[in-house]
């Protein structure tokens, strides 16, 4: 799925990347990754991410 193509590599290393930084954070990769790519489909950008733990 992520491996065809010339930058097939690279595109695996971001995910693989993105998964290993969530287990070392104790943050479920499936649920964070989910939550991102909704967000991302509904229009959300990055800086726009509020921390739940500010205030």
């Amino acid at each position: 799925m992520f491996t065809s193509g010339d930058d097939g590599g690279t595109r695996w290393a971001a995910i693989a990347s993105l998964v290993e930084t969530c287990k070392l954070n104790g943050v479920d990769p499936q649920r964070s990754l989910a939550d991102l790519l909704t967000r991302l489909v509904n229009g959300w950008l990055p800086w726009h991410w509020a921390n739940p733990n500010a205030g």
